[in-house]
């Protein structure tokens, strides 16, 4: 449905690149994803032919190992991991939530040093913010880190964490001065292997089960001071900058879910023979197709507006958080239907409906939950 679509928001070499992503995904994840269903995780060969490929982190500088591309780029990936459902891809995580604060605030060395091998898949990141009991609330962040010489010392344990088995290396939220609340909190990179960082069980999810996730735990966790991202107890301010495009990726993502299932429905429909009718003759069944294609081609207009605003630099905080917010409601309300029209074959895994409909559940939780998105919301009021 939207690659049909004329969409300003995209360039001529937007569309050529969307081909190039295309056969990527329709060659080498979308045959193999169930399997890494079954695994819990995608394997890390993926990921080096998706960075072989040039799919991995095109917003970073060409002088790392990237093309020096607008977000669009990205969203192009974003909307093809939403078009084949192909949920286990970490790639968004990676590329436009870890890597930016790499490359925004990493020491030159470790930036000449890291760079290079995110962009072509050897190093896979996450990010570790969730801790047990913590929930969206960062200033209850109990992970710590001490200064000791010219080392920084982790303490501490995380959950929930995307990339979590897979992650060579983790940006971990912390509190060097535990007393000062959101004002303590520091960013630092903890490589696989370090002594002392160990990665807990691969967390098992309603969804999302090709997407490794899983508890971090850190014991005296000893990394050089260059390890740091930016300055000391600055932390909450970078996190906040990088918010709005975090939650637009959802966005972008519960779009392209909402039209592929759409369309997966409708085909569905007209096949299906029930009374000796297909179900889209019900005329119930063709009002409801018609009312769930209406709010999608609206949020589509609306996520490209805002979209557009990102690459403009002019997404604001309350805007994401508007995105986010409607883009994963109306996604789970729309698959539900969805769902709900394929009778019981739709409750059944075989069927995409109904992996997508048990994968999109989490999108009005992870990024900040539906309920802070109307937080943000209510303080510009």
């Amino acid at each position: 449905m939207a690659a049909a679509t004329v969409r300003p928001v995209f360039t001529t070499e937007h569309e050529l690149f969307r081909a190039q992503v295309h056969r990527f995904f329709e060659r080498e994840i979308v045959p193999f994803h169930r399997d890494w269903e079954h695994a819990g995780i995608v394997p890390r060969e993926v990921w080096r032919k998706a960075g072989a490929e040039g799919l991995l982190c095109p917003m970073l500088a060409e002088e790392y190992g990237g093309a020096g591309a607008d977000f669009g780029y990205s969203a192009v990936i974003i909307e093809e991991i939403g078009r084949t459902n192909a949920s286990g891809i970490g790639f968004p995580l990676h590329s436009d939530i870890v890597v930016p604060y790499v490359e925004d605030l990493a020491r030159p060395e470790k930036k000449r040093d890291w760079l290079p091998r995110m962009a072509r898949g050897e190093i896979i990141t996450a990010i570790a913010m969730t801790e047990p009991g913590m929930g969206s609330d960062l200033k209850a962040v109990r992970t710590t880190a001490r200064r000791d010489g010219s080392d920084w010392i982790i303490n501490g344990s995380k959950t929930f964490i995307s990339n979590g088995q897979n992650c060579g290396l983790v940006i971990v939220v912390c509190k060097t001065d535990p007393a000062a609340g959101r004002k303590g909190i520091s960013l630092i990179c903890v490589e696989e292997g370090t002594p002392g960082f160990t990665k807990g069980r691969n967390l098992e999810k309603i969804g999302l089960h090709a997407a490794d996730t899983s508890e971090l735990f850190f014991d005296e966790v000893r990394v050089p001071a260059e390890n740091l991202l930016g300055e000391e107890n600055s932390g909450f301010s970078y996190l906040i900058r990088n918010l709005p495009q975090e939650r637009l990726i959802i966005a972008i993502r519960a779009a392209a879910s909402m039209e592929a299932m759409l369309d997966t429905t409708i085909a569905y429909a007209k096949d299906r023979k029930v009374f000796n009718q297909t179900v889209f003759d019900f005329q119930h069944n063709r009002f409801k197709l018609a009312e769930l294609k209406a709010n999608a081609t609206m949020f589509r207009v609306f996520a490209d507006h805002c979209l557009a605003l990102h690459m403009q630099g002019g997404l604001s905080i309350e805007m994401a958080a508007t995105a986010k917010l409607l883009g994963t409601e109306m996604q789970n309300k729309l698959l539900d239907d969805c769902l709900q029209m394929h009778g019981g074959y739709g409750y059944m895994a075989e069927y995409e409906i109904g992996r997508a409909w048990a994968d999109a559940r989490v999108g009005r939780i992870y990024g900040g939950s539906s309920e802070i998105m109307k937080e943000i919301i209510a303080r510009t009021l």
